[in-house]
């Protein structure tokens, strides 16, 4: 028998579920939860985003941007049965936020608008749903505003999809408008009203159209792809029983099959009730979900979606919990081996939490002060065996800045605060580079790093100072000098230094780094100062004529002469590094660049104005492919020096809805000269 929201045999499970909803950005997702928490009557009074009252985006870096910048947590009880939801940011920048809950989710409810031409932006939910084969509605939002047939809509969609889209209601429309929906299953009509429940209308002459009835039979269809019952009542002319139709539907979504299409409009409370109650109905419990990824049912497992350092209230690890059940108090261990007792058990609406006692099988709560335990991880009680449950995705950086406190006392402090943004967020990195001796902060976009600096500053106190990051450039000799003198005599009463070489250099291939090799003959160099001269060469090498480092060099040491009582190791290694000094501006230096690999991944309609991207910006293609996994999409693959990868995202969402990104390497280094050479070292000596 198949487990889901609906049994073969009509029964249905019950137990706490936890729904995520996600899609692209303005597409009215946390409009949408305001919606759903006063139809569900969890809030007295229904919530603006545009006012700043409102349950989700409570944060003071919501409030400031008016957008989604966490995920937002609030718990409705709805008819009986409790229901956790997770408001997912929608701008790209923090997709991570997404990326993180749907592991450990019972469904999703994939909210866009009705502008066809937005439909490139829904392929990532879509492409991520069906790999983890969540359960997953579409709620079509801002019907109020469509200009055009939903069928229309639903044909543009349907290739962003793998799992049919089933549309399960026909909007109603009057002079333009929509006013209201035939339900397609229970076949009866709806009237919308503003922030109340839709009137139900009898079906009359203006609904019992041909395009009802083929929008009718058109699902009956899609359910039956997967059940052969329906299909032989199809085939045979028989009127197929309500019940049977609303267990089919319902055993389907719960299985990934099919997916549900959804009208209504978060703003005016249009089709909200109906979307609570397909979620009641339609949506897998936690046993369901639990059979789905692979957990067993005895004993408790929890799932860590989400990290959160609330201030003076410490930390918070949102988790699931999908087997068992849990206590405050308890000593939890996750795969890696940390383990950390519970310092607080709480459920969550919006910023406020409320204490609880213990957590059972299907919620979704907060665990206090669980230091070690990072988001993604599986809990379980100690001394107790994981499971091995799928990774969370990470989204790989494509934007970085330079940052800097203005008091080098705070670099410690800086460094805990950047250490906490990276538990609360994994797209989230920050590293020390040692050839350019700046602390580089790497995420999404400019936005998202932003408001990972208003963090800092609102929380640990700590303003920074952000720049674009510098790049390592280098450089090489493109020709030989053979026999250059380095000689070091100092005479300052008692005993004096002397050093004295005579060097051969020469450029090694690119890659090559640095060779020192001696050929003494006849001790005019002791053996014991050789270190000391190749020190002093690689003192030179720190900064070339063209002031950046020099590599690819060859060096050895042919002869020299020293003095018995005045030589020293330091007065060798200073002759090493004026030898050297010396001879590298006559051996044609030039500049080096790094150059990236650099993997584009593009639908393929935006293909050919990624590639004009990438040649804009001094890049080479090297060909593309068809992106492995992802229907429709390509690889573009390229080098481009790493200045230009500055910004690169910025250009590349724009070319393609928002959705394109990219991950790069290092590949090698290569001459830069002319125009742009210059305008780098006039900047460096700046």
């Amino acid at each position: 028998m198949t487990t889901g929201a609906r049994q073969k045999d009509g029964s249905r499970e019950i137990g706490p579920r936890t729904i995520a909803l996600i899609g692209p950005y303005l597409s009215g997702k946390t409009t949408l939860l305001e919606s759903l928490l006063f139809a569900a009557n969890a809030v007295e009074r229904k919530g603006s985003v545009t006012q700043g009252n409102s349950i989700g985006d409570a944060s003071a870096e919501a409030r400031s941007h008016r957008m989604s910048t966490d995920l937002n947590v609030a718990r409705i009880d709805y008819l009986g049965e409790a229901l956790t939801l997770l408001d997912c940011p929608g701008s790209i920048e923090f997709l991570q936020e997404t990326l993180s809950v749907l592991p450990g989710v019972d469904a999703a409810v994939l909210v866009c608008d009705t502008d066809p031409a937005k439909a490139l932006s829904l392929q990532p939910y879509f492409k991520r749903l069906a790999d983890l084969n969540i359960p997953t509605l579409v709620f079509v939002n801002k019907i109020d505003q469509a200009s055009g047939d939903i069928h229309n809509l639903l044909q543009v969609l349907q290739p962003a999809s793998a799992r049919p889209l089933v549309l399960r209601q026909l909007p109603v429309m009057e002079q333009g408008i929509v006013t209201g929906y035939v339900d397609l299953v229970h076949e009866r009509a709806y009237v919308y009203r503003q922030n109340a429940p839709s009137l139900v209308v009898p079906l009359n002459g203006q609904h019992n159209t041909e395009q009802l009835r083929a929008a009718r039979f058109h699902l009956l269809e899609q359910l039956a792809d997967y059940d052969d019952t329906l299909m032989e009542e199809l085939l045979g002319d028989i009127e197929p029983p309500k019940d049977e139709v609303f267990t089919d539907l319902a055993r389907e979504v719960a299985e990934g099959l099919i997916i549900p299409v959804l009208l209504g409009s978060a703003e005016r409370d249009y089709g909200v009730r109906r979307l609570l109650k397909a979620l009641r109905h339609d949506v897998p419990g936690p046993k369901a979900t639990a059979a789905r990824l692979g957990v067993a049912s005895n004993g408790a497992v929890l799932r860590v979606l989400k990290t959160i350092y609330a201030g003076q209230g410490g930390k918070l690890s949102v988790a699931r919990v999908l087997s068992g059940a849990i206590k405050d108090g308890q000593v939890v261990s996750s795969k890696s081996g940390h383990s950390a007792r519970i310092g607080g058990l709480f459920t969550l609406m919006g910023n406020q939490t409320r204490k609880i006692a213990e957590a059972h099988a299907g919620e979704t709560v907060a665990l206090g002060r669980l230091e070690g335990i990072v988001t993604g991880d599986v809990l379980v009680p100690e001394k107790t065996a994981a499971p091995s449950l799928e990774r969370i995705e990470t989204l790989s950086p494509v934007y970085a800045l330079a940052i800097a406190v203005a008091d080098s006392k705070e670099e410690v402090k800086l460094t805990t605060g950047l250490a906490k943004l990276v538990e609360e967020d994994p797209s989230v990195r920050f590293q020390q580079n040692d050839e350019t001796h700046q602390l580089i902060l790497w995420g999404q976009g400019e936005i998202h790093l932003r408001v990972a600096a208003e963090k800092l500053a609102s929380r640990y106190g700590l303003h920074i100072s952000t720049n674009a990051p510098k790049v390592p450039y280098k450089e090489a000799i493109r020709k030989a000098i053979h026999k250059q003198r380095g000689r070091y005599k100092r005479q300052t009463g008692g005993h004096g230094q002397f050093g004295d070489v005579v060097l051969d250099i020469k450029p090694l291939p690119r890659g090559t780094g640095f060779h020192f090799t001696e050929e003494i003959s006849g001790g005019v160099v002791p053996r014991n100062y050789f270190p000391a001269v190749e020190a002093g060469v690689r003192d030179a090498l720190e900064r070339g004529p063209l002031g950046f480092p020099v590599v690819d060099v060859s060096v050895t040491l042919i002869d020299g002469s020293y003095h018995t009582v005045d030589s020293s190791e330091m007065a060798f290694r200073t002759a090493g590094r004026i030898g050297l000094s010396d001879a590298l501006p006559n051996c044609a230096p030039v500049l080096l660049e790094p150059v990236m690999h650099v993997d584009v991944h593009v639908p393929n309609e935006s293909t050919a104005r990624v590639n004009a991207i990438v040649s804009s910006r001094r890049g080479q293609i090297l060909g593309f492919d068809a992106r492995s996994g992802w229907p429709g999409w390509d690889t573009v693959r390229a080098e481009l020096p790493q200045v230009e990868l500055q910004n690169l995202i910025v250009e590349l969402r724009s070319a393609s809805q928002g959705v394109a990104t990219y991950e790069f390497t290092f590949d090698h280094m290569a001459e830069l000269t002319g125009k742009l050479a210059e305008d780098v070292m006039r900047s460096k000596a700046a």
